[in-house]
């Protein structure tokens, strides 16, 4: 009798610790699937839902049905991939994934045709040694890659080659070798004439790389002008270059002069307390000189900007459009967003889209880091409290 009875204790003593032990290894594959849950959704997927908010903007206005071509193409502006002076490596990390993600799922999702980048690529362009303009230009081309069948447009920023004062001909010329651009070209697309200025060249007093930026947008708009005419007053024209015959868009870095974003709304435009900031000509906007100049030179039907790292709209002279688009990265914006537009020869469509916010991921985080030791704990003591096991152990 007594030895059944240490049997069945035997027994019981058993069966409880491997009820504890499997309880114990369920609870671990749970806690480690949860994690690594919560880690792949903020790191990964949530890209996926929030940009499958936006769409293209609706063409049934823009005359698809009569043939008419449309170009579809995304902005982004001011990316400020962190170099090797004030870059901490985590900050570095955690932006560039952000922006990777949200670009290679936008691209997946979206297939624009065309994207073009409103300059301040890098942080350090202006003062980075060739050794560090070339990890930078790799993590770029890393994080900006993209099919054949979608074309790459980057614009030049003071950023990446410096403000007026720091420009010189080997920064400007080291960054156009690098992305194959121009400070002054025409791009036409479908029917559609993009203008790229290089706007840290408009500074307006005879240096040689505003010299030749002027001269040469002063040669791109009589080409316009010329292209827009009819043939009977083309005579003089037979020397220049050919393009559509619609007025561009022109595409920059600096906005064209305002004097504040006081007049600017919306979730991604500046805080209100910054929004009555007095801008600086020649360093927050373009000079009203050369806003004039370009206004008046190329007529446009839309002007797209960077450089604020927020949103903002604005008619110069009741008549021309300005879209100031908001900065890319984390390290500048919550809330960053780009910008989808449709394009025609006659006219245009723009729908903004949104990217996760950042504090909305941390949010996740936080809520995460404070569940699961709570889980643990709670875990811990229900083992421990068990009577069962008490019992056993007894």
């Amino acid at each position: 009798m007594t030895k059944i009875t240490v049997q069945s204790r035997q027994y019981t003593f058993y069966f409880a610790v491997m009820t504890v032990l499997n309880g114990r290894r369920t609870f671990a594959i749970l806690f480690v699937l949860t994690v690594s849950s919560v880690f792949i959704f903020c790191e990964y997927l949530i890209y996926f839902p929030v940009i499958l908010q936006c769409s293209w903007p609706e063409t049934k206005h823009m005359g698809r049905g009569k043939n008419v071509q449309t170009l579809n193409a995304l902005f982004l502006s001011d990316t400020h991939l962190l170099g090797a002076i004030s870059g901490h490596w985590f900050d570095k990390l955690r932006r560039e994934w952000q922006m990777e993600r949200a670009f290679q799922t936008a691209l997946w999702l979206l297939r624009p045709e065309v994207v073009f980048i409103l300059g301040d690529i890098f942080d350090e362009g202006k003062c980075s040694s060739a050794k560090d303009w070339e990890d930078d230009v790799r993590r770029f081309q890393q994080i900006f890659r993209h099919p054949n069948n979608t074309e790459l447009v980057v614009l030049t920023g003071n950023h990446d080659i410096g403000f007026h004062y720091e420009m010189n001909w080997e920064k400007l010329q080291r960054f156009e070798k690098v992305f194959n651009a121009n400070s002054a070209r025409i791009i036409t697309k479908k029917g559609v004439n993009f203008l790229l200025v290089n706007s840290v060249a408009m500074e307006g007093d005879g240096c040689p790389i505003c010299h030749a930026v002027e001269n040469e947008l002063f040669w791109l708009s009589e080409a316009l002008n010329c292209s827009m005419q009819s043939e009977l007053k083309k005579e003089h024209c037979c020397d220049t270059a050919q393009f559509s015959s619609t007025p561009p868009i022109i595409l920059q870095h600096y906005p064209l002069y305002r004097t504040s974003d006081s007049n600017c709304t919306g979730q991604d435009a500046a805080p209100a307390e910054k929004r009555h900031l007095q801008f600086t000509e020649q360093y927050d906007v373009l000079s009203q000189e050369a806003t004039h100049k370009l206004l008046w030179w190329f007529q446009p039907r839309l002007i797209l900007s960077g450089h604020t790292h927020s949103a903002c709209e604005v008619i110069h002279g009741n008549k021309y459009l300005e879209v100031s688009v908001p900065s890319f990265s984390w390290r500048n914006r919550n809330n960053p967003s780009f910008i989808l537009g449709t394009f025609s020869s006659a006219d245009f469509l723009l729908s903004k889209c949104f990217l996760p916010e950042e504090s909305s991921v941390i949010a996740i985080y936080c809520a995460t880091g404070m569940a699961v030791p709570l889980l643990v704990l709670l875990q811990f003591y229900l083992f421990k409290g068990s009577p069962q096991f008490t019992s056993a152990l007894v």
